[in-house]
């Protein structure tokens, strides 16, 4: 029988972004697991204003750990047309991925 495959939901484990001072604590919690799991309330509103630069650092240092994300946005519309683009760019990459459920993200951090 094959062990399923640990992944972590950020809130469950009081992991929240809202700064870039909240990266290094979110990255060294999923050391050893298959990836992390964000839900939309895990990451504060500056998250979503992507020309503040938030967003980019969070993906880019997970990219460089080689750690993968799923983070969920149901409906990333709701957070303007370049979230939006950035969620459809990220649908099917390999590291980070943007889905509409914490279902989806399971599924994709365990396969």
């Amino acid at each position: 029988m094959q062990e399923e495959r640990r992944v972590i939901v950020a809130s469950e484990q009081g992991i929240s972004i809202r700064s870039v001072k909240d990266i290094p604590d979110a990255i060294g919690a999923c050391f050893g697991a298959e990836g992390i799991i964000f839900l939309e309330g895990d990451l504060g509103p500056e998250f979503f204003v992507l020309r503040n630069g938030l967003a980019g650092e969070v993906l880019q240092k997970f990219s460089n750990y080689r750690l993968r994300v799923a983070i969920v946005l149901p409906n990333p519309e709701v957070h303007g047309d370049r979230v939006k683009e950035l969620a459809y760019e990220h649908r099917s990459h390999n590291m980070i991925r943007f889905v509409r459920s914490r279902e989806e993200a399971e599924t994709w951090l365990r396969a």
